[in-house]
């Protein structure tokens, strides 16, 4: 069966594309107890401010000093400046932003690294980090780009070598000047990287199984397609073609 949709009302914040995130963390956010929350990469706070309108705690780790502003901004906007807490810092260097937390623990009841791992230096170390933040029992929230979901984007697209050299793990544009390519991670790899940081992964789900391929002038009813991102987010072969990929995973 599919996920029901998000019950929160803070889901209708968050763009089509994020409804199968929301709805797998919905039954820990929505359940009324204030949680201590910590989003690695979080930038502008795309998930922090509707979760700190749930009445959340929220610390954004993030290096980017543009992106931490927006984020302030858009709290007070809201009206939960008091509940965002931003903190400029790397991911794979979090013991040196956040607090050691407990003896044998962390501080965190829930800890978000989305769209992270595909920009460090080192994913591992990342996740390594983000799991010590956790108490023990926290839950993490990992999203990630999915290597065959951008294999065909640019399939279809009309871009078949670029195609191929995603499906072949190379960088589809090696000449550009800009940063390296972002990396694309298989399920398997994924569950491996979190189970390597010492984090119990649950099932994985596609993000994003048709919404990115939906040209915005396609007039699809965007409720009907929500219903259908839930519906095709934890069922192959559907989710394994999405753009992303999405796991919670427990610290033992």
């Amino acid at each position: 069966m599919p996920p029901s949709a998000p019950t929160s009302s803070a889901a209708d914040q968050l763009p089509t594309r994020a409804v199968a995130v929301w709805a797998a963390l919905d039954p820990l956010v929505a359940a009324g107890r204030p949680l201590q929350i910590l989003d690695v990469g979080g930038g502008s706070g795309n998930f922090a401010v509707p979760l700190a309108r749930l009445g959340h705690d929220v610390t954004v780790v993030d290096p980017s000093a543009d992106a931490l502003a927006t984020l302030n901004r858009r709290a007070e906007n809201a009206g939960v400046a008091a509940r965002v807490h931003g903190v400029q810092g790397d991911g794979d260097q979090l013991h040196q932003v956040v607090p050691a937390g407990r003896p044998g623990g962390g501080s965190y009841d829930l800890a978000l690294c989305h769209s992270v791992l595909e920009v460090v230096d080192d994913p591992a170390t990342t996740l390594r980090e983000l799991g010590r933040a956790l108490r023990p029992g926290g839950t993490a929230s990992v999203a990630s780009a999915n290597r065959a979901g951008a294999v065909l984007a640019r399939a279809v697209a009309g871009h078949p070598v670029e195609a191929l050299a995603l499906l072949e793990d190379r960088d589809p544009a090696p000449r550009r000047a800009r940063r390296p390519a972002r990396r694309r991670f298989g399920p398997d790899e994924l569950i491996a990287l979190v189970e390597v940081a010492g984090l119990r992964p649950g099932t994985w789900r596609g993000v994003s199984v048709v919404s990115d391929l939906l040209d915005v002038t396609s007039g699809a009813d965007p409720e009907a397609v929500r219903r259908l991102e839930l519906a095709l987010a934890g069922s192959s072969p559907y989710r394994d073609v999405a753009a992303g990929l999405h796991l919670l995973a427990t610290r033992p």
